[in-house]
């Protein structure tokens, strides 16, 4: 790995994520150089938002969420009657798995930039500076209590293992250190025991820094114990579908952690009738977001959010370029999903063509936050959201049935089905599992999720449960990860790239 230093990130920075006014009154980190380095509580706060913003950075440059997490799997179909409907026709060769094709320059679709999500570069960036902050904590900064050292650090701490986690589910194996000021050539490590060694070091973290914030502009924004336990979950679950010897401990894990975030009653499931605050962000259901909001004046990439693709007049503007939409899911696939008409989400979250197979479709979802004047090509003011409440109670009530813990995960299950007004979940509804994967796909549609449960639980497999199925050979190859860019060659002998797509993607 080329050494990265500290002016890597200064230099990159040029605006904080914020979360109320007050931090948009923070001095720019270009501006902090020489002895104003880390001089303060103020710098290390300015230095936290930074690091975030350089990983939402990665998913604002691109289509990322619905292009990681939701369309590998051939669910969504583009519309052919929409406005430039060449440039959204990309979704089913990643419906096909077609990467190579995908991020090749001189397409009609060039501009959503797929080709910068094999480049790992910012998260390094990224986690390099979570390093120097956690050694610049130690070392000790001016006004910084211990009680404060200490959270500071679990925030970093947060960022980088969550780089990391994001690395592994596109890539597989990575580099990891954790030292600051690296500059070692290292070669990939399996990404099993990098994440082991992730959560390994959040155990040492979590415990100093508060579940939530009282402050409700920092809800969801700031990384929080919260937060450190939903990702602590997500990585053991990931671990579970590739280390079999040793499953059984990750879903241990991973229900003991549900059942301690239960427990901390620090976030709630919010009426579905209130969806619009959980959407908007920084809600009690929040556990981890990109907050942004034209408040702000953020400037997100108006094709990155995931509702740019399912929503059309008037929830996107102007009319004569948004009569129906971009995109759709699958009418088959919609009805294996949304069978149970007590459902609240159906007509909550969807028009009445949820089943429609074409651009009439819409996610509402997305469209509760729209804005109802204007001619702007805009989408709903609202947050990305990585994790959030009833995604985790349904990640533990997984977990709970593959250790056949089942009156325990019906009891979360239902917690989820009846906030959503569904019918509870009985023996008589089929296999506790399979209708758990399914609720998860319910619960977090668009949210970029389905893809890596598919992969993580081997689904992906079987036609029963994807449109685009990965043989095992080709699975185990690496076809579940995307290509990884050359630039990852530079200076580093010991750096290979992956085997599948190096091989042709077939």
């Amino acid at each position: 790995m080329k050494k990265v230093i500290i002016y890597t990130i200064i230099l990159a920075a040029t605006f904080c994520l914020p979360a109320c006014k007050k931090f948009l009154d923070i001095q720019p980190l270009d501006k902090l150089t020489g002895n104003n380095f880390f001089k303060s509580k103020e710098d290390v706060v300015a230095n936290i938002y930074n690091l975030s913003r350089m990983v939402f950075g990665k998913y604002n440059e691109t289509h990322f969420v619905g292009a990681t997490g939701e369309y590998r799997s051939g669910e969504v179909l583009y519309e052919s009657q929409s406005d430039n409907a060449p440039s959204r026709e990309y979704v089913e060769y990643l419906g096909k798995n077609n990467l190579l094709t995908l991020i090749s320059r001189g397409k009609p679709w060039d501009y959503y930039n797929f080709d910068r999500i094999t480049d790992w570069t910012t998260y390094y960036q990224t986690i390099q500076g979570a390093n120097i902050l956690i050694a610049k904590l130690d070392e000790g900064i001016p006004g910084v209590s211990e009680a404060e050292k200490n959270s500071f650090k679990a925030e970093a701490a947060f960022i980088r293992a969550f780089s990391y986690f994001t690395m592994v589910r596109l890539y597989g194996n990575v580099v990891y250190y954790t030292d600051a000021f690296h500059s070692t050539a290292l070669p990939r490590e399996n990404f099993v025991s990098v994440l082991n060694k992730c959560i390994a070091d959040l155990k040492n973290y979590k415990n100093s820094i508060a579940w939530t914030y009282t402050d409700p502009s920092l809800r969801g924004v700031r990384a929080s114990r919260g937060s450190i336990v939903a990702l602590m979950m997500e990585m053991n679950m990931w671990n579970a579908g590739f280390d079999s010897a040793n499953a059984r401990k990750y879903y241990e894990e991973t229900a003991d952690l549900g059942k301690e975030l239960i427990a901390s009653n620090a976030f709630r499931l919010l009426p579905i009738n209130e969806w619009a605050t959980v959407i908007k962000g920084r809600s009690e259901e929040s556990l981890f977001e990109f907050y942004r909001s034209i408040n702000y004046g953020d400037a997100n990439l108006n094709v990155a959010p995931i509702a740019d693709m399912f929503l059309h007049y008037p929830y996107k503007r102007p009319e004569y370029t948004h009569r129906v939409s971009f995109a759709y899911y699958r009418g088959e696939y919609m009805q294996k999903l949304f069978q149970d008409g007590s459902d609240k989400r159906i007509t909550a979250w969807f028009n009445e063509d949820i089943f429609a197979d074409n651009g009439k479709f819409m996610m509402l979802k997305f469209a509760q936050n729209s804005f109802s004047t204007g001619e702007e090509d805009a989408n709903p003011d609202n947050t990305f959201m990585i994790f959030r409440y009833g995604g985790e109670i349904l990640l533990a009530a997984e977990a709970l049935a593959n250790i056949n813990e089942d009156t325990d995960a019906v009891k979360l299950l239902n917690m989820v089905r009846g906030r959503a007004g569904a019918t509870p979940y009985t023996p008589a509804s089929g296999n506790l599992k399979d209708f758990i994967f399914y609720e998860r796909s319910r619960e977090l549609i668009g949210e970029g999720h389905h893809y890596f449960d598919l992969v993580r639980t081997k689904r992906i497999l079987s036609s029963q449960w994807s449109y685009n199925v990965l043989t095992s050979d080709k699975f185990n190859r690496g076809g579940w990860t995307w290509p990884l860019s050359s630039n990852a060659l530079y200076n580093n002998p010991y750096m290979v790239l992956n085997e599948y797509w190096v091989n042709g993607g077939n």
